[in-house]
């Protein structure tokens, strides 16, 4: 299977996804992205814009995770529009979404964090996050439950302890010479999650091929 994993990031998302397909990750930060393919050498990593590699190249996948950046979609743009700050969500996160739903033949899904507004596509709700796809997720509330009770402890800690617990939680720990390593760990998709989820989508692959052969 041709995987393709977009604004990869460190790679939370794709921690356990196995080394049994083709996966080619994008990721514009040229320092992250060789973390990422240290974590993952066996992936082809590109250092590029996943926005227009994304309309480009959609064609050539048969899955695609797209994880789009979240800051201006971000509840905390209700904190800044009280102190004055004034700004456009970002609308590549929709453009994504309304391409693949309409043109893009195989399976999808794309990521974000819980918006300040209403979506205009209903997404499923896991782990803070938002999920839009093309095939069905299956809850999965123990993660949610989990987030809360580690935030609470969080706030306790000091930032050597929080960033254990984060390191932890993910199962993914990097060298103290990173920049902006608590940063790079807040914003990874728990790999338990990202696994739930691309087994989510084998399985409807399975149902799809089970309904041809009836």
């Amino acid at each position: 299977m041709e995987i393709l994993n977009l604004y990869a990031g460190i790679g939370g998302n794709r921690k356990l996804w196995g080394d049994e397909h083709e996966i080619t990750a994008v990721e514009y930060n040229e320092d992250i992205a060789n973390i990422y393919k240290k974590f993952y050498p066996n992936d082809t990593v590109l250092v590029e814009d996943a926005h227009e590699y994304l309309l480009n190249n959609y064609q050539d996948y048969d899955f695609i995770w797209s994880s789009p950046p979240c800051p201006t979609h971000s509840v905390t743009n209700n904190f800044l529009h009280a102190q004055g700050v004034r700004r456009y969500p970002d609308m590549s996160l929709w453009q994504e979404i309304i391409l693949l739903k309409k043109w893009f033949k195989g399976k999808w899904v794309v990521e974000n964090v819980t918006t300040y507004y209403e979506p205009f596509y209903m997404p499923m709700v896991l782990d803070r996050h938002y999920f839009w796809s093309n095939f069905e997720i299956t809850p999965l509330k123990i993660y949610r439950d989990f987030n809360i009770a580690n935030a609470k402890a969080c706030s306790r800690q000091s930032p050597e302890e929080n960033m254990k617990s984060l390191s932890d939680y993910h199962g993914i720990y990097l060298d103290k010479n990173v920049k902006n390593a608590r940063k790079l760990l807040r914003n990874c998709v728990n790999p338990k999650l990202g696994k739930h989820i691309f087994d989510c989508m084998l399985k409807s692959l399975e149902v799809k091929q089970q309904d041809k052969l009836i």
